[in-house]
């Protein structure tokens, strides 16, 4: 049989070529080069390109290792060294039971041995597969090490099964009948780097996939106001401190009940994680569920703190919350703290001022049977109603520790208003001056609802 001339080469399909600089495509530049394993035939650009290939990723005190499966165990493997100078370990493995007691964490690469293809028609005793059908062992190979750079060993004869395999996940194929040392090594290095641009690839399309996921299901929890029907005008701004989060532990709610009845609720839940955020979720919900049930002041906030203690990850777990039900003729509304800020009050023609806090009952779930007085406020006419989170009082002024403070913000507010601000503009205006006079982004959760009546 005569002997073949060598000209190796890997094979790189179209999709999976990257840029010229990229590490991998130099090494299937070096590896389909023609004459790449012979040394009286390489071009003078050759030491130059092995030496930039010499960054090799794998560390420094490990060397190449190789997991060879087949069925003869007398598989002629070339002899390979890796770019450091040491010899490339092989262990070798004739079938999965021994590959899978084999394959340990410092194997890097699989070479698949595939034995030469049947004629067309042979069947495999009483399976009914074909006898060839090597790339139902190739899957399982893939299935075993789904981390692991696998390279098929097949013969040239078998071009389109070894095209076949790259397609069903193999990273490249050698045939074997053109084997040296320099072509496997390189195909080899070319297989490993391939595997982690895939595994890379993977990764980040599962993270961008699983981040649209969590976007859409925060979204989808922020609150709708229900104010069918009545003649106050609503404007929310809401900026969780957790980067590139949607919902914080800050949230808040407005509805109207069927006696015209209009419910407002702001609250904080201590911390800033997603467990945190959840159950501000949790709260949320339960607040307008009871509110719609016709329950109010002391007993909405002794129910809420019932579903707080049942839901909170830890005992130390608390919450702040402001409720306020503002009659159907919005002249009135009944008022109530749990360890929350006092709401911002601003009656045409009149500064804005802090509403009373002395009355107010302690943050939910610190006390079992605390109890939440509600007191009556007087609104007016004509009137704009601002409730907010701590988030917004607790920014530094300029580079010291001086926080903004209630006052600051009613300040700020109140100049604000007399430019000619309202409605969400006004709450941008605000969160925007906070967020500059802090010398950047907010670390805490934001929540501010504004409720005008004109």
């Amino acid at each position: 049989m005569p002997v073949p001339v060598p000209h190796p080469r890997t094979v790189v399909l179209p999709h999976q070529a990257g840029p010229v600089d990229d590490a991998c495509a130099r090494t299937a530049q070096v590896a389909g080069a023609p004459g790449a394993g012979d040394a009286m035939h390489r071009g003078p650009d050759a030491p130059e390109i092995e030496q930039r290939l010499s960054a090799d990723p794998v560390p420094a005190q490990q060397g190449l290792t190789l997991l060879l499966i087949g069925e003869d165990p007398n598989s002629h493997v070339p002899e390979m060294w890796d770019w450091a100078g040491r010899k490339v370990r092989l262990r070798t493995a004739r079938n999965l039971t021994e590959a899978e007691r084999l394959l340990t964490d410092d194997v890097h690469c699989i070479l698949l041995d595939l034995p030469p293809a049947e004629p067309a028609g042979r069947t495999a005793g009483d399976s009914g597969t074909p006898a060839d059908d090597a790339l139902g062992m190739l899957r399982d190979v893939l299935r075993l090490a789904p981390s692991h750079a696998v390279l098929v060993l097949t013969y040239e004869t078998d071009a389109e099964r070894a095209a076949d395999a790259v397609r069903v996940g193999a990273q490249d194929y050698l045939f074997r009948d053109e084997l040296d040392g320099a072509v496997l090594s390189r195909a080899v290095r070319y297989a490993v780097e391939r595997k982690r641009a895939d595994l890379a690839q993977r990764q980040l399309t599962e993270s961008r996939m699983l981040a649209q996921e969590n976007a859409r299901l925060e979204r989808g929890l922020l609150p709708t106001p229900l104010l069918d029907g009545s003649d106050l005008r609503f404007a929310a701004c809401y900026r969780p401190g957790r980067s590139r989060a949607l919902l914080g532990g800050d949230f808040y709610d407005t509805v109207r009940t069927a006696d015209g009845t209009v419910h407002a609720m702001i609250g904080d839940v201590c911390g800033h994680g997603p467990d945190e955020a959840a159950l501000g979720v949790e709260l949320r919900i339960a607040w307008r569920a009871l509110t719609f049930a016709g329950l109010c002041g002391d007993e909405l906030l002794a129910t809420l703190q019932k579903v707080l203690e049942h839901e909170r990850a830890d005992d130390e777990i608390f919450a702040t919350l402001c409720t306020v039900d503002i009659s159907a003729d919005g002249r009135r509304a009944g008022l109530c703290l749990a360890g929350h800020p006092a709401p911002l009050l601003a009656r045409a023609g009149e500064r804005p001022q802090l509403l009373p806090y002395e009355c107010g009952g302690p943050a939910l779930g610190l006390l079992p049977e605390a109890r939440w007085p509600r007191r009556q406020v007087e609104l007016g006419g004509s009137w704009s109603l601002m409730m907010y989170t701590d988030g917004l009082i607790e920014g530094r002024i300029g580079e010291g520790n001086q926080r903004l403070g209630q006052e600051g913000m009613a300040e700020l507010v109140g100049r604000q208003m007399e430019s000619g601000l309202g409605g969400d503009a006004l709450l941008d205006a605000a969160v925007r001056e906070v967020r500059d006079l802090n010398g950047g982004e907010l670390t805490d959760d934001v929540a501010v609802l504004l409720l005008d009546r004109r």
